[in-house]
């Protein structure tokens, strides 16, 4: 059972050779929203200040249809290290069947090194609602209107 007494929601994992050894993704806690996924390196690998890198996680993911994965920093990450996605959320689709890699970039002034089995990001597994596209002369007003960036205020 899941946390809100669903049954839980099967994905199926391929551990590919260069992730021997290292856990399958799991959750930290039991209140977790996502599950941790790893560094599937072979050696110490170095990121530098202002650099990114597509970091290998050794894992191949099949979710079932109707759901993707959201792959999202780590807090910690980010907040000592100064280590984010640049595409945050990446999107995991229910049809990629390639290695799951994690995107990381270094937003700090130091070199960052990933070791072996460090946990890089995290996968949050969500439904996905498919629409229909249906093309019209005008949307409906708001109060909001077309007000973008900021046009709510800060209070």
């Amino acid at each position: 059972m899941s946390a809100n007494g669903k049954p839980a929601v099967a994905i199926r994992v391929e551990r590919m050779p260069h992730a021997a050894g290292l856990p399958l993704p799991a959750y930290a806690t039991a209140g977790s929203a996502g599950l941790d996924l790893r560094a599937a390196v072979g050696e110490t690998t170095w990121i530098a200040p202002g650099a990114w890198r597509a970091v290998p996680t050794g894992l191949r993911i099949a979710l079932p249809p109707g759901y993707e994965g959201q792959l999202r920093p780590r807090s910690g990450l980010a907040l000592k290290q100064g280590v984010g996605l640049p595409n945050a959320p990446g999107t995991l689709d229910s049809d990629y069947r390639g290695e799951v890699q994690v995107l990381l970039i270094n937003h700090s002034p130091r070199p960052f090194r990933i070791e072996r089995g460090d946990r890089i990001a995290q996968l949050v597994v969500a439904p996905v609602e498919r629409v229909e596209v249906v093309e019209i002369e005008a949307v409906d007003g708001t109060p909001r209107g077309d007000g973008g960036f900021g046009s709510t205020g800060r209070r």
